[in-house]
């Protein structure tokens, strides 16, 4: 099982969430725990000047950013909509 850690950069940007995004980002949370590439979450590697992170869907609209530190320990540092991505470059 994976274990998460949250930077407080994730933390404020999740207070901020929708309470519906919140909600299903749990669900999302559980499945990745257990297999972070599950198809469910859409895993991917991201390119560019983030190209050392990965990030998985929430569901339409949001998604989280996250690094693996290393096998079984992962840092989220992102959660937000789609243009969470320009912020990073």
């Amino acid at each position: 099982m994976v274990k998460i850690f949250y930077s407080s950069k994730f933390a404020r940007e999740y207070r901020k969430l929708p309470l519906s995004a919140k909600k299903t980002a749990e669900k999302k949370e559980k499945i990745f725990r257990e297999n972070p590439f599950d198809s469910k979450l859409k895993t991917h590697k991201l390119k560019g000047g983030l190209r050392d992170f990965w990030s998985f869907s929430i569901d339409r609209k949001y998604r989280i950013i996250f690094e693996f530190a290393t096998e079984e320990k992962v840092w989220f540092h992102s959660v937000g909509a789609h243009d969470i991505y320009g912020l990073w470059e």
